[in-house]
């Protein structure tokens, strides 16, 4: 009975304060649709109204969706409906990316990897990002893992770079993976982007123009839809959602996860990553804390699609996990000490000095 009334009240809540939102501003032709938000959130406009920033700490799920999906679905088919995501590449995995090999790259793509098991998700967000129009761009594919698995499995046109782990046998490093395709990287803006992301066309063109206007960190998330593993599965053998497909859950911004931009003069001046953190979690927040420090964009616009996979192994729930215990170990220090003993090379006594904050 208890459940039942706690279920009736959700739903109340949302007929009477979420719809009547919902529906005004999917109901025109632009793009008001950017506003939607839970109705105790505050958004940030940029200065031009074209994005916006959450004015919160962490990103947050919409609500009124995961009580009636319906909306869920209209506000993917309304982002589907402005924004295109494969546009004409033809033929991937054999002619289709050498368009974006006929110059030097202007913007580079990472991709941080591990193993056979997510191969196909990771082939379906190269497609994404080789489509990417009035950008030139590389993509790099760091496989982290003691040895190298898919060099031989990936389409022409991409960079491919093994990370062997330290020491052998260590779980996964996002933070390494990220830190040598920057190293590597062929152009001046890099794009940290996650295996199970997928962007629209606009995407590359989009961060070069903050690029260019002078922002070192740029972050141009709005909604991300997650997808059901169906879903995935048809988008991965048609490039293409049915019409009745509705996200999972959605979430706004990201804030400095998933895909972001830098600099990468800046990227190395706030100390890259720390390769401390191993295992799931924690780098990619420590990562953002350190960006505040530089001029920041983090007015999001764009959606963005997020893949089904299987919970990979040793994932466990975000607060349990030890890299965000260290994470929050880390946050008692400032931002700025925390740059210059990763640029001092100390990373690993990083968190043996939160004591000292």
């Amino acid at each position: 009975m208890g459940a039942m009334l706690a279920r009736l009240r959700r739903s109340l809540g949302v007929v009477v304060y979420d719809i009547w939102r919902y529906h005004s501003l999917l109901s025109g032709d632009g793009d008001d649709w950017l506003r939607i938000r839970n109705r105790a959130e505050r958004l940030i406009p940029s200065d031009d109204g074209s994005g916006f920033a959450c004015d919160w700490r962490w990103t947050s799920l919409l609500h009124a969706p995961r009580v009636f999906p319906y909306l869920g679905r209209r506000l993917m088919a309304r982002a589907m409906e402005r924004h295109a995501f494969f546009g004409d590449v033809k033929n991937f995995g054999d002619a289709g990316p050498a368009h974006n090999l006929d110059r030097s790259p202007e913007i580079s793509f990472i991709v941080g990897h591990r193993g056979e098991a997510r191969l196909e998700n990771l082939w379906l967000v190269l497609r994404s990002v080789l489509a990417q129009t009035n950008a030139a761009v590389e993509c790099i594919v760091v496989e982290q893992s003691d040895g190298p698995t898919i060099a031989d499995m990936l389409p022409r046109g991409i960079r491919y770079v093994h990370a062997p782990s330290k020491p052998q046998g260590a779980a996964y490093n996002r933070a390494l993976a990220f830190n040598v395709g920057a190293a590597v990287a062929k152009s001046d803006l890099l794009v940290l982007h996650d295996n199970d992301f997928l962007v629209p066309v606009r995407y590359a063109s989009d961060l070069l123009a903050r690029w260019q206007a002078g922002f070192e960190v740029i972050d141009l998330k709005r909604f991300i839809f997650y997808l059901s593993q169906a879903d995935s599965v048809n988008l991965a053998k048609s490039a293409t959602l049915p019409p009745n497909a509705a996200p999972v859950e959605i979430i706004q911004n990201l804030t400095g996860g998933g895909s972001i931009a830098v600099d990468r003069r800046v990227y190395w001046e706030i100390g890259g990553h720390d390769e401390g953190f191993v295992g799931w979690g924690g780098e990619d927040v420590d990562f953002w804390d350190r960006a505040m420090t530089r001029r920041l964009y983090p007015f999001g616009h764009l959606p963005m699609l997020h893949l089904w996979h299987a919970p990979q192994p040793g994932k466990t729930p975000q607060k349990d996990s030890a890299a965000m215990q260290r994470y929050h170990a880390m946050a008692k220090i400032d931002a700025r000490e925390r740059i210059r003993r990763l640029r001092a090379g100390r990373s690993d006594d990083v968190q043996q000095a939160s004591s000292e904050a």
